[in-house]
């Protein structure tokens, strides 16, 4: 078994572990969702408020298990696996974290759950950007437009581009932290622009490929 999925079990068997502990202190109603100004505005049962994350982290990790293995270019994955597995420890580890944060809150501690989150997503935007700047032409995984799936030049020049923009989303969404009046266009607003550019370059970068 690969180490990163080892990793992964573990953090899903302590998730469910924190929830049968923590189970007889959360209240009959579960803060589970909070608006801009970090304010708990949706409420789920504890049962879901403790297990849903976890039952989550385990869908996923199948579907990443998966994924390398139907994709018709499941060679090229083969050839920037280490990233993609990364990519999967970061995004569970980033799951686990917002579970923490989840129990916190519901056992009485009391923060800005959007500034907390900040720190979190700009390590997994700036991860992206490495995982974008190394992915090759498949199905699933980057920055898949018509114009890069049809070219692998255009995939190759739109995913270096890529990779460079979204690491730049990742440090800007840091300095949400001192901003947290705005600290959602921080984090928004950088990653809109870097797709919107990715997907408008990959067309035009496409239309010149080939005219040549």
């Amino acid at each position: 078994m690969k180490k990163s999925y080892l990793v992964i079990i573990v953090l899903i068997l302590i998730s469910f572990g924190l929830g049968a502990y923590f189970f007889p202190q959360m209240p009959d109603k579960m803060a589970s969702h909070w608006n801009i100004k970090g304010e708990a505005d949706g409420y789920m049962s504890k049962f879901w408020g403790l297990f849903l994350m976890p039952i989550i982290s385990i869908g996923l990790l199948f579907l990443f298990i998966l994924i390398p293995k139907i994709d018709p270019l499941k060679e090229n994955i083969a050839k920037f696996r280490k990233y993609f597995d990364g990519f999967i420890v970061l995004i569970m580890v980033f799951l686990f974290y917002i579970y923490l944060l989840s129990i916190a809150w519901n056992l009485g501690k009391r923060f800005d759950m959007g500034q907390m989150m900040v720190p979190a997503l700009g390590i997994l935007f700036y991860y992206c950007g490495i995982l974008i700047e190394n992915a090759k032409r498949n199905w699933f995984i980057g920055i898949r437009t018509p114009w890069t799936l049809s070219n692998e030049s255009v995939w190759d020049k739109t995913h270096k581009i890529g990779g460079r923009l979204f690491k730049i989303a990742g440090i800007i969404a840091f300095l949400g932290i001192f901003f947290p009046n705005y600290v959602l266009y921080f984090i928004l607003v950088p990653v809109l622009l870097a797709a919107f550019y990715t997907i408008t370059y990959s067309y035009f970068d496409y239309q010149k490929e080939t005219k040549r």
